[in-house]
């Protein structure tokens, strides 16, 4: 059978192509997100394109327990393995620490970081199980090695999910599971990114229209993340050319963070 991947937050923009991307590097993908319609309309595209049963679509709340279990319940029952975990689902809100509230800062953590936690715990169960070793990787951000004005929950989950990578890594290596996080820098063109660009134009005092050219002055290589970018990475450290790797945070930020 053909390798397994469970791309969690698979549904629609990076995760849609991080799932078409590992189907047609031959992955058979298990696409979960929060949004079921968009799951299964991006499993049944794959299985168009590349065959019957190359994917299932599965709804999830990744902060729940209990839809996490069922989850990879439902991935065991259909593959009976799972080689590749893909945590992508994630959220942001931008607010000046004395205007954060509480409940933003509570979906960070929750999404961000005991998503991540629930879902590596349950895949790790099948991936030990197995034998075969495994790979979970996390999708992260540079905000996880520096601090983001404005976006303290954002970041202190993906700091938190750094160390979570680590310990996982220490955990589950004599098992050949290795663990990794993919230190995004910002996917200008991203959905995500577009719907924080009200907020990041009154934090820096400019117009809209310029908030895309300051983030890219930022940036060494001149450019944004591309979702191609976060691919090309992501299907190396997948991959059996990164074997003796485990517990690393890697930048994918065209320079802008070097550590």
């Amino acid at each position: 059978m053909d390798k397994v991947a469970l791309v969690v937050g698979g549904g629609q923009t990076l995760g849609e192509f991080l799932s078409r991307g590992l189907a047609a590097e031959g992955y058979t993908v298990a696409v979960a997100d929060l949004n079921e319609s968009n799951a299964r309309s991006v499993a049944e595209q794959i299985c168009q394109q590349y065959g019957d049963n190359k994917a299932i679509g599965i709804a999830v709340d990744a902060t729940h327990e209990a839809s996490v279990c069922h989850m990879v319940q439902q991935v065991d029952e259909r593959f009976g393995r799972v080689d590749l975990l893909v945590y992508n689902a994630g959220t942001a809100t931008a607010a000046k620490i004395d205007q954060f509230p509480l409940d933003a800062w509570q979906l960070s953590i929750n999404v961000n970081l005991t998503g991540y936690f629930l879902c590596a715990r349950e895949v790790s169960k099948i991936m030990i199980r197995e034998g075969r070793g495994g790979r979970i990787i996390q999708i992260n951000s540079k905000s996880g090695k520096v601090g983001s004005k404005h976006n303290s929950g954002y970041s202190a989950a993906k700091f938190g999910g750094v160390g979570l990578t680590q310990s996982l890594a220490l955990d589950l290596a004599e098992h050949q599971i290795t663990v990794h996080s993919l230190m995004l820098g910002n996917l200008l063109k991203s959905p995500m990114f577009q719907s924080l660009i009200p907020q990041y134009a009154k934090k820096l005092g400019v117009a809209e229209s310029e908030v895309e050219q300051i983030y890219i002055d930022k940036v060494p290589l001149k450019a944004g993340c591309d979702y191609q970018d976060v691919l090309n990475v992501l299907s190396f450290y997948a991959s059996d050319r990164a074997a003796y790797c485990t517990g690393q945070s890697i930048n994918i930020t065209g320079g802008q963070v070097m550590f």
